[in-house]
C-alpha cells in the first residue's frame, strides 16, 4: 500500500500499487481541486513520479571521481535507473518526461497529448536503441549522476527548421543533474564531452538553446547561457524564449 499526502491539501491519498496510487491521486484532484487546469495524465504522472523519485535530495559538499560515457545499448539500464529514481527528485512534475520532449514537440504545432510515463520511457528506450536519441551519462564513483541529450538536430522534432533535416549539427537539448551532484560542474563536463566527440560523430557544429530569462539552476534543463559562452559558443539568433548559440565541432 502506498500512502502519501496530496501536494495541495495534505489529505492522504492511497493506492495498492503505483498505478492505483496515480489513479487515486487523479480522482482526488478532480474531486477536491477542480480548479486545477492540469491534464489527467499530467496529474497521474505527478503523483506516480513523487513516489518513484527515491534518490537523495541533499547536495553533496564534495563528489568523487567523475566519468562520462555515451549511452550505448549496454548503458540503457543505467539511464533508466537514473530517470526512474534520481533525475527529477524534487521536481515530480517533470518525472514523466524521460527527455522525450524535444523528440515529440513540433514548433508552431499544437502540443501533443501527454503520455503516461511508462509509454514515454519505452519510446525513449526504442529511440536510444536505434540511435535516434543520443546522449551521455556522467557517473560519480560509478553511479549515474547526470545526463545530457545530444542527438543530431534532425533527430529532434523540436529543433528542425522547416524541411531542413540537419544531420551535421549536434543539438544540446537537455541536461538533468541529480540534486546531490548539482553545483559541481557536471553539466559543463558533459557539454565538453559533447563538443569533443561531435567531429567523430560526423558533425560540423554543436548548437544549443539556453533560455533568455533567468531560470533556477535546478530547473534550467537547456543549460545556462554563461556556460555556453565560456565553452566558445557564439550567438546565432535571439528568439522569443531562447537564444540559439553555436560553435564548430572539435
Amino acid at each position: 500500500m502506498i500512502t502519501r499526502p496530496c501536494f495541495a491539501c495534505g489529505v492522504p491519498v492511497e493506492g495498492d500499487d503505483l498505478t492505483a496510487y496515480g489513479l487515486a491521486g487523479l480522482a482526488h484532484v478532480r474531486a477536491a481541486h477542480a480548479e486545477m487546469p492540469y491534464p489527467d495524465m499530467a496529474v497521474r504522472n505527478y503523483f506516480e513520479g513523487a513516489v518513484r523519485m527515491t534518490g537523495d535530495a541533499d547536495r553533496l559538499e564534495r563528489i568523487g571521481a567523475v566519468e562520462i560515457h555515451p549511452v550505448t545499448a549496454d548503458r540503457i539500464d543505467d539511464w533508466l535507473a537514473f530517470f526512474d529514481r534520481d533525475a527529477m527528485v524534487g521536481n515530480p512534475e517533470n518525472a514523466g518526461c524521460y527527455c522525450f520532449e524535444p523528440h515529440e514537440l513540433v514548433p508552431h504545432q499544437p502540443q501533443p497529448a501527454i503520455g503516461h510515463w511508462r509509454d514515454r520511457r519505452a519510446t525513449m528506450v526504442d529511440l536510444l536503441g536505434r540511435g535516434a536519441a543520443f546522449g551521455y551519462l556522467a557517473y560519480v564513483d560509478g553511479r549515474p549522476a547526470g545526463w545530457v541529450s545530444a542527438a543530431r538536430r534532425g533527430d529532434y522534432t523540436l529543433f528542425r527548421r522547416g524541411d531542413d533535416v540537419d544531420g551535421t549539427t549536434v543539438s544540446v537539448a537537455c541536461f538533468a543533474i541529480a540534486p546531490p551532484y548539482r553545483g559541481h560542474g557536471l553539466a559543463r563536463r558533459l557539454l565538453d564531452r559533447v563538443v569533443a566527440d561531435a567531429g567523430e560523430r560526423g558533425a560540423a557544429a554543436v548548437e544549443a538553446y539556453p533560455p533568455n530569462a533567468d531560470v533556477p539552476s535546478g530547473r534550467n534543463f537547456r543549460g545556462a547561457r554563461a556556460m555556453y559562452d565560456d565553452a566558445g559558443f557564439t550567438e546565432v539568433t535571439i528568439r522569443l524564449r531562447d537564444t540559439v548559440v553555436r560553435r564548430p565541432a572539435s
